[in-house]
Parts: C-alpha cells; sequence; structure tokens
C-alpha cells in the first residue's frame, strides 16, 4: 500500500488557507495559486517592515528638527552636541520628550549648548 502524507498534508493546506482569508477569488480557493500569494505577502511584508522604520526614523528626525529651531539651535548641531555631552538618548525619545515635556526639552538643549560652547 502506497503511504501519503493525509492528515499532515490536510493541516498543511488548511494552515495556508486559514492566512490566505480576505483575498479574492482563486488567490483564497486555489492551492498553488494561495501559495504564491502567500510567498509575495511574505515578501512585501517583510520589505514594508523595513520601510516603516525608516519612514519613523525620518519623522522622528523632522519633530527634533522643528523643537531644535524652537531653541534656536539646528538638528545637525543638536546632535553633535549629543554626542559631546555624553547623553544618550535615541531620536525617538527625544522626540517624544520634545511633545510632551517641552521645558525638560528646553534643559537638554541648554546641556548641548553648553557642551558645544566648550
Amino acid at each position: 500500500m502506497r503511504k501519503t502524507k493525509g492528515a499532515a498534508r490536510t493541516r498543511a493546506k488548511r494552515r495556508l488557507f486559514e492566512r490566505a482569508k480576505g483575498y479574492v477569488g482563486g488567490r483564497r480557493r486555489l492551492y498553488r495559486t494561495v501559495k504564491e500569494t502567500l510567498v509575495r505577502a511574505d515578501a512585501f511584508a517583510l520589505r514594508d517592515r523595513r520601510a516603516k522604520r525608516r519612514t519613523f526614523r525620518s519623522l522622528w528626525i523632522t519633530r527634533l528638527n522643528a523643537a531644535c529651531r524652537m531653541n534656536e539651535i539646528s538638528y545637525s548641531q543638536f546632535i553633535h552636541g549629543l554626542a559631546k555631552a555624553n547623553i544618550e538618548l535615541d531620536r525617538k525619545s527625544l522626540s517624544e520628550i520634545a511633545i510632551a515635556d517641552p521645558a525638560g526639552f528646553t534643559q537638554i538643549v541648554q546641556a548641548v549648548k553648553s557642551a558645544l560652547a566648550k
């Protein structure tokens, strides 16, 4: 008697069809098309997760630049001054501070300016 994968293959197919819920037409119903579609979907998901990181970093930099200009310093000078002042905050947290606590951000800018003056 020939051995088949039987139940295991059915489970594997069911998992793929579950992931393809919400797709239209054969992309949801046909096994081969479902596999192809999911491979593409995974590739796009990976690409766009990386793109999202770039987009957010760009947003943080834009916010920081605006906050720095309000405190009469350029963004590039601010980042350089952070390194000189040994302040190890990333752009995301600095951006959040600039939005939520402008007075605290001003104190950071003052520390940066004093480090640049030395």
